[in-house]
């Protein structure tokens, strides 16, 4: 039993002794790798610059650069001063015995970063940027999400870089810690020179700013006159970014309007013709001074924008509307009025109790909105009634002459024609060529007539302008004459013929065509 325990023992020991032997070889064998965190897997980023010229950049400094509008000292600054504060000693380094070190503001998705800044010897600027507190410094991710991720950058500068509007980025004080293509070439516009930074404020607001408003205008400046734009901004924890899009445009149509307002306003002001205009609540919007003095309401009643209905019960009690029997036919009167209105065009007149008298004008417009014209036409009415007046005194002249007159136009139409001629010839026809017919009865030749035809048809003053014609039963011989009167007219008058015109119109026997004139003597 001994013996077989002390082989065992000897067996287990030599097969560890071969194992011990092979982990050894092999571990003497294995090449040895790099730390994973080594510092020449993280290269430094140092720039070096002559005055506002790049000398020299390490790899990672060069990256910087790329993303940069230019690679000098000027577009560099740009980039640090997002993320560092008061970069202005990095222009006097003397005054910090030529060497300070900066220490960066921490950011979304960035780690704080330490800025070293040296004066060399030869009076050049070293400008070190160090990330002592990035725990995720060297390590390696994967190839294809690096590229994917570049790329999407990179497209995503390309897009803000070519917008056609203004694109700025302010931190908490107000200062620009970005801004895009567009916005850089506007303030170059104004410096020819370089792109100062900080960054300048050249959107000026047209107003002062609202804390509630999502949009402000505001404007810049420039040789070629003042753009416009409106502004829309976007505050996070960090910053705010604003949105310049152009308004030159709008500007321009807002002018336009208040152009065309200011020349209504003055238009309406000037009428004669008093004016309401009631939006669709039926409240009054709009009136010119002409509505004062036809109405007699006041400016404070008109200014409070009182409603329509009260409008006009300010205008009964002025008693600047018809009288109505009683209120409630009163307040049907005012309805029917506003109806009309709004379905379409309406005018009524109304004849105050002072003798003047109003055309009132309703109109709809678009919106339910309702216009009302007051027009004074008392002077017009006077004008009408006299004129009228003027008419019928001039008929019951004409009605008492004891001759028969007819007057045409100058195409024909009878104008006028008076009692006596209704009288003699039984009708009033509407045309020369019905008269003509009248005036031949039943004669087959009718002595006269044709001499008096020949007269109407003619174009000048003159010639053969009386005659005679056999006149209806019972009245025998007519003399004629006819007067030319202005605008082409021509005025017919009929009398009894003398014996001596009589007998020159003795008519043949075989001229008689019927019963309706009678065969009568002209000889005396």
């Amino acid at each position: 039993m001994h013996v077989f325990l002390t082989v065992a023992i000897a067996v287990a020991g030599s097969a560890l002794s071969f194992i011990l032997a092979i982990l050894a070889m092999r571990w003497t064998a294995r090449p040895e790798r790099r730390a994973l965190l080594d510092a020449d897997l993280v290269a430094p980023c140092i720039f070096l610059f002559n005055g506002a010229r790049l000398v020299d950049a390490t790899g990672p400094a060069r990256a910087i650069l790329a993303g940069c509008a230019a690679e000098d000292l000027p577009a560099l600054k740009i980039w640090l001063a997002q993320r560092f504060d008061d970069l202005s000693v990095l222009d006097d380094l003397s005054a910090h015995h030529g060497r300070v070190e900066l220490l960066g503001r921490g950011g979304t998705g960035t780690a704080r970063l330490r800025l070293l800044a040296e004066e060399t010897e030869g009076g050049s600027l070293r400008l070190t940027l160090v990330q002592p507190d990035c725990a995720s410094a060297g390590i390696v991710v994967d190839s294809l999400s690096q590229q994917a991720m570049e790329e999407e950058l990179a497209l995503l500068r390309q897009i803000v870089e070519a917008a056609p509007m203004m694109i700025t980025r302010r931190d908490d004080a107000g200062n620009i810690v970005w801004a895009n293509a567009t916005y850089l070439n506007a303030v170059e516009k104004g410096d020819k020179n370089a792109t100062p930074w900080p960054l300048p404020e050249i959107l000026k607001s047209d107003a002062t700013p609202d804390a509630a408003a999502v949009i402000r205008r505001a404007r810049v400046e420039g040789g070629e006159g003042t753009n416009w734009f409106d502004c829309y901004e976007h505050s996070d924890g960090d910053g705010t970014t604003t949105y310049a899009l152009p308004a030159d445009a709008e500007v321009r149509a807002e002018q336009n309007l208040r152009e065309f307002l200011q020349t209504l306003t003055k238009t309406f002001a000037d009428l004669p013709i008093g004016l309401a205009i009631f939006d669709r609540e039926r409240q009054l919007q709009l009136f010119n001074p002409a509505l004062i003095d036809l109405t007699g309401l006041s400016v404070g009643f008109l200014t409070a924008r009182p409603s329509l209905y009260s409008v006009l019960d300010q205008l009964r009690e002025l008693r600047i509307v018809p009288e109505p029997r009683d209120y409630r036919s009163w307040r049907k009167q005012i309805t029917t009025l506003e109806a009309a209105a709004a379905a379409g065009h309406h005018v009524e007149t109304w004849s105050l109790p002072g003798g003047r008298t109003y055309r009132v004008t309703g109109r709809p417009h678009p919106g339910g909105a309702i216009a009302f014209l007051f027009d004074d036409i008392t002077s017009e009415i006077t004008l009408t009634r006299k004129f009228r007046a003027e008419l019928s005194l001039g008929s019951q002249v004409l009605d008492g002459l004891e001759r028969a007159l007819i007057v045409f136009n100058a195409v024909g139409q009878v104008v006028m024609v008076n009692r006596a001629y209704t009288q003699l010839w039984g009708e009033n026809p509407g045309r020369m060529s019905d008269a003509l017919k009248i005036w031949r009865g039943d004669w087959a030749e009718a002595p006269g007539l044709a001499e008096l035809e020949r007269e109407l048809s003619r174009d000048g003053v003159g010639g053969q302008d009386r005659g005679v014609i056999f006149g209806p039963a019972g009245t025998g011989v007519l003399a004629w004459s006819m007067t030319a009167l202005p605008g082409g007219k021509r005025m017919v008058r009929f009398a009894a013929a003398s014996a001596s015109q009589a007998d020159t119109a003795q008519p043949p026997v075989e001229a008689l065509a019927g019963p309706g004139r009678q065969a009568q003597s002209l000889k005396a």
